[in-house]
């Protein structure tokens, strides 16, 4: 919900979405591809500078929503850097008995490698999703010739999650003030609850929107208003120069 609100106040809010969407996938296309330290670290640079200066995301904003895939991604490569072996490693070794908790320079410089390709790839999504409603994404999909019946259970899916979200935090609340979460034991009683009260208020809620639906003359396709705004053509060539040289960078850093 923190990322729909900054997105609905950000400065790129009314830029072409076409624009925004085109930036962010070519980007973390390159950057995925390429796997290169160097070309991570300027898309993350870049794309942080565009959201936060030219968007408007508060720095500190923005930099707790990349520590929660960061912190997934430390997690995930621990296997990767450390080893246990029975001979030590270049990098960094710790006697236990007749092993050993090793790594080496390649192991670190892989998993290095791993996480700012990763946290790249998000900072693209991070400033298509904190910059563009999911309406105007949507819109831009459809225009690509996306299959109608991904665009509509996407576009379902996102409006259940806050009709979701609000109705978990009100039974929360209620739950709380009946001295639900008192202890451990009554915690999870209440959670259950929650869960098989929030799965029964989802049915309802699907089945009456399909009724409204159908009382609304519903013949297989959402029809949403969209707000589009016409292509910048000094942007486009901003992108397509700025997309160009990345990939020349990574072609280049390859070799």
């Amino acid at each position: 919900m923190i990322i729909d609100e900054f997105c609905y106040h950000s400065k790129l809010r009314y830029e072409n979405a076409g624009e925004k969407f085109a930036f962010a996938v070519i980007t973390l296309c390159i950057c995925v591809a390429s796997r290169s330290i160097t070309v991570a670290c300027m898309v993350l640079a870049s794309t942080g500078i565009l959201t936060v200066l030219k968007g408007g995301v508060p720095v500190l904003r923005y930099m707790r929503l990349l520590t929660i895939p960061l912190a997934f991604l430390f997690l995930s490569t621990v296997a990767i850097i450390f080893h246990i072996k029975q001979t030590p490693m270049d990098l960094f070794a710790l006697p236990l008995s007749d092993w050993y908790i090793t790594t080496s320079r390649a192991s670190f410089v892989y998993a290095l490698q791993l996480i700012l390709t990763a946290l790249a790839a998000v900072s693209c999504l991070y400033f298509l999703s904190l910059t563009t409603p999911v309406p105007d994404i949507l819109e831009v999909m459809r225009k690509l010739h996306c299959p109608k019946l991904i665009i509509e259970l996407m576009l379902l899916i996102y409006r259940f999650i806050f009709i979701l979200l609000n109705t978990a935090s009100a039974i929360s609340i209620s739950q709380s003030c009946r001295l639900g979460n008192k202890d451990y034991r009554t915690s999870v009683k209440s959670f259950g609850m929650l869960g098989s009260v929030l799965m029964m208020r989802a049915m309802i809620r699907s089945s009456q929107l399909y009724i409204a639906m159908e009382t609304r003359c519903y013949d297989g396709t959402i029809r949403v208003l969209s707000e589009s705004q016409p292509p910048k053509w000094h942007v486009v060539a901003a992108i397509i120069t700025y997309d160009a040289a990345l990939l020349v960078f990574a072609v280049w850093s390859a070799f």
